[in-house]
């Protein structure tokens, strides 16, 4: 069936019923006519023809009532072969119009079982009326073949449709699954940020105020001059802060406010804002740096940033050394927290916090290792190797600001 007639079919259902029973009906006129030229003897046609066209009047509730449409083609056929004629294809038409749409429209077992009634009935037919050249082959035969045949193929046409519909719904919980699955990342990323956003600037104005409550009758110029920075530290939190919420914004929404996601060169404002609070940071690069990619370049920020309010809030010294390793393939970032002296580091306890979570999740997020523990000259380190190669449509690791 080509598509201009299949689109037909679907969008009129009805007349495509109405025109099967009456296209079948001269295809059994023909069959009669046929055999009634062909007997050996004179057969009524009347009435051969009035079953014919009763037994396609039939068809037309093929769809709705498929078991009784089977059983009134099965007896004006069972009729048509009592009054001599040979059980043709041609003659059997309804019959086998309607065993094929009882096994589509009805389960396995339903077709099977009355397919082979109708088998049995139309056999002890052929069996008991007399039949064109007094054949078994040509009154029991055939016609209990074209039957269990067209049950075949009415069976198959249900498996296939079956398994349409099946593989339809699987496609569908694949699709809600995957929707379920980028919502869950999308979260999880939403909430890194958030966290490294709001723990990082939060701790390093908890840290100012702490200094300032510490200078402010020793030290008063020192202490004026960190809460001069101190409005520095709470509007670059507000900035990020902004820009991170900028993530649910609807599309329709203007975007011209949002701030570009930061990345390593913002690494020198990062060490400021530490040495704001109290921690002296200081940063080597080896190798020879390179471009990268949004995402990595947003990753090892925050690596690094978490890496450094750790430090802040945890640390046992007040230095941090932080070491930039560029290779072919990778970078190397190592964040190290000095020892005070007569103090023994330690690093956040299982309820500490979500830092290190956060930042093995985004290190393997983009592919590469995390490592935090003590460090070979004393304190504490974070260690974390990042593949340089990092795919651009990786659907779940779109860079964010």
């Amino acid at each position: 069936m080509s598509t201009s007639w299949r689109h037909r079919a679907a969008t009129h259902p009805k007349a495509l019923d109405l025109a099967v029973p009456v296209l079948l009906f001269a295809v059994t006129v023909t069959g009669v006519l046929a055999t009634r030229a062909l007997a050996s003897g004179p057969l009524t046609l009347w009435p051969a023809v009035a079953l014919s066209a009763l037994a396609c009047a039939a068809l037309y509730r093929r769809r709705s009532h498929p078991l009784p449409v089977l059983a009134m083609t099965a007896l004006c056929t069972m009729a048509v072969g009592a009054l001599g004629y040979l059980l043709t294809p041609l003659l059997m038409g309804p019959l086998l119009v309607a065993q094929y749409a009882t096994s589509v429209r009805t389960p396995r077992r339903v077709g099977w079982n009355s397919a082979l009634a109708v088998t049995g009935a139309v056999v002890v037919g052929g069996l008991v009326f007399p039949s064109f050249l007094d054949s078994v082959v040509f009154a029991v035969v055939n016609p209990a073949a074209w039957i269990l045949l067209c049950a075949a193929l009415g069976g198959y046409r249900r498996v296939r449709r079956e398994y349409a519909v099946a593989r339809a719904e699987h496609a569908d919980r694949q699709r809600e699954e995957e929707a379920r699955h980028r919502v869950v990342q999308e979260r999880m990323r939403i909430a890194r940020e958030l966290h490294d956003v709001v723990a990082h600037h939060m701790t390093l104005a908890d840290a100012q105020a702490g200094a300032v409550k510490h200078l402010v009758r020793t030290q008063p110029d020192k202490a004026r001059e960190i809460i001069d920075r101190l409005p520095e530290t709470t509007a670059a939190a507000l900035r990020e802060l902004k820009a991170t919420v900028g993530l649910l914004r609807q599309d329709t929404d203007p975007t011209d406010e949002l701030a570009p996601a930061p990345g390593l060169d913002r690494l020198p404002d990062l060490a400021d804002s530490c040495a704001a609070a109290g921690l002296r940071v200081t940063v080597t690069v080896e190798g020879k740096r390179c471009p990268l990619t949004p995402v990595l370049d947003l990753t090892a920020y925050r690596i690094l940033q978490e890496a450094l309010t750790n430090v802040t809030r945890h640390g046992a010294g007040r230095t941090a050394e932080v070491r930039l390793g560029y290779a072919p393939r990778r970078l190397t970032l190592t964040v190290t927290n000095d020892t005070a002296p007569g103090r023994t580091p330690a690093p956040p306890g299982p309820g500490g916090g979500f830092g290190l979570i956060s930042m093995r999740e985004r290190a393997m997020s983009a592919g590469g290792t995390f490592h935090a523990g003590h460090g070979a000259r004393g304190g504490f380190e974070v260690v974390c190797s990042l593949p340089l190669d990092l795919p651009l449509d990786r659907p779940d690791e779109s860079p964010a600001p």
